[in-house]
């Protein structure tokens, strides 16, 4: 009796730890995943945020304006915008 409680005891700490390490295995891939998602998305967030810094800033808009539209661009106060609507018969 000893000798079968033993073997089923082995047994079944056999069976438990190839569970464990199935899990463990499961969950490891899913998290090397979702890193190499996270990895992506973060390239493309740094790639938009330089994109959005170096064309936003003040002196480049400056800059811009001066190398390709001259003098076409006049400042407006934001008061003076209006809403233009147009009406069509068609």
């Amino acid at each position: 009796m000893k000798k079968i409680s033993i073997i089923f005891l082995i047994i079944s700490l056999i069976f438990f730890t190839a569970f464990i390490k199935n899990s463990t295995k499961r969950i490891d891939d899913e998290i090397y995943i979702i890193s190499e998602n996270i990895r992506g998305l973060k390239k493309e967030f740094e790639s938009i945020k330089l994109e959005y810094e170096y064309l936003s800033s003040a002196e480049k808009l400056l800059k811009f304006q001066n190398l390709y539209f001259d003098n076409e661009l006049i400042k407006k106060d934001i008061q003076e915008i209006k809403k233009i609507k147009k009406i069509s018969n068609f």
